[in-house]
């Protein structure tokens, strides 16, 4: 641990929520979110609307993050930032206002991979989470990517599995606005479904090679599913919505389960930790607790705060990439496709 501690001002803007915190080392000393609620109205992301309001947010944002955290921007070592993937409109804001203020301060830039930072969330420090070791297993799952990741080093990361088509929150979201749920639906359809019959209604688990997944055919499904039963019977969804939605959240847990189960027979690795805004999913957080109790897994399961796209993630990344002198040129461009 350096003598002198580390400052990060961390700025996340990939989608929707413009977002601002401030780590000393990897402590979390603020993490405010400005979230945008005028898509609700659009049933999903508008990329012009979003970009937008994140110029409206960023200022304010980051001034409340550095005021709750007490410290003066001339305290920080370093800015971090998304550069992606996500909206380029989105990113663009972010990761101009980072170069203005690096520039600025006359402080270093870090960029950070957004979906690096769900991962390396389970090492902020906090009380009574545990921080994974070396080499562990991660499933990232959110709107926008499902994949399985072996995590060999905070910054040696190999997929061994994703989505073939849909990611797993684009499914919940979709199949949960077929039943009449607002947007976003994955949480309303996840609270629901905690009240029905997870054994009421038979949904297709596909059957997928490897580590890969596929929720296309299952959204699918669902969508003939209830157009058949709305020929039959009018008001079905609305009379049975609690036990569609137990339903649905039961095959998606298959579904995750499965790979994570083959995952580790084929790596021989049983920690195991997910990350991404499904990943507050009430049924996918039992399901991990489950198999740690059953198969003697190692689970790690964030804390709410730092599931949905946040800057506390993007801050501890950069941390680390500060401790390693891995700093960004000034002459950086935001990506909306970036792997690792």
């Amino acid at each position: 641990m350096q003598d002198k501690p580390i400052y990060i001002l961390a700025i996340e803007s990939s989608c929707d929520d413009t977002a601002a915190a401030v780590l000393k080392n990897d402590f979390v000393l603020s993490n405010v979110i400005a979230t945008q609620k005028i898509h609700e109205n659009y049933g999903g992301v508008v990329p012009e609307l979003a970009s937008r309001a994140h110029q409206q947010n960023i200022v304010p944002v980051i001034h409340e993050a550095l005021s709750k955290a007490q410290i003066s921007k001339e305290q920080l070592d370093a800015i971090a930032f998304t550069r992606g993937p996500g909206l380029m409109g989105s990113l663009l804001v972010g990761t101009s206002f980072a170069k203005s203020l690096s520039l600025g301060l006359s402080i270093p830039l870090i960029e950070v991979n957004h979906m690096q930072g769900h991962i390396l969330a389970h090492f902020i420090a906090e009380e009574n989470f545990e921080k994974p070791t070396f080499p562990f297993i991660a499933m990232t799952i959110s709107g926008g990517h499902t994949q399985i990741i072996l995590i060999n080093d905070y910054f040696d990361m190999d997929v061994i599995g994703e989505t073939l088509d849909d990611a797993i929150g684009e499914a919940y979201d979709k199949c949960g606005k077929m039943m009449g749920l607002p947007y976003p639906a994955g949480p309303h359809l996840d609270k629901l479904a905690q009240k029905g019959d997870p054994d009421r209604f038979a949904f297709p688990v596909p059957n997928v090679s490897g580590l890969d997944f596929s929720f296309s055919g299952l959204k699918t499904a669902v969508r003939y599913f209830i157009q058949k039963q709305e020929k039959t019977e009018a008001g079905f969804v609305e009379k049975n919505l609690e036990d569609i939605c137990a339903s649905f959240q039961k095959t998606v847990i298959t579904i995750v389960m499965n790979k994570l189960k083959k995952a580790v027979k084929e790596t021989g690795v049983s920690r195991v930790a997910i990350g991404g805004g499904v990943s507050a999913n009430s049924g996918i957080r039992g399901a991990l607790r489950q198999a740690e109790a059953n198969y003697g897994w190692k689970t790690f399961i964030p804390k709410f705060e730092y599931t949905t796209d946040n800057a506390a993630m993007i801050g501890i990344t950069g941390y680390y990439k500060f401790l390693e002198n891995d700093i960004t040129s000034i002459d950086v461009s935001s990506k909306s496709r970036y792997t690792f």
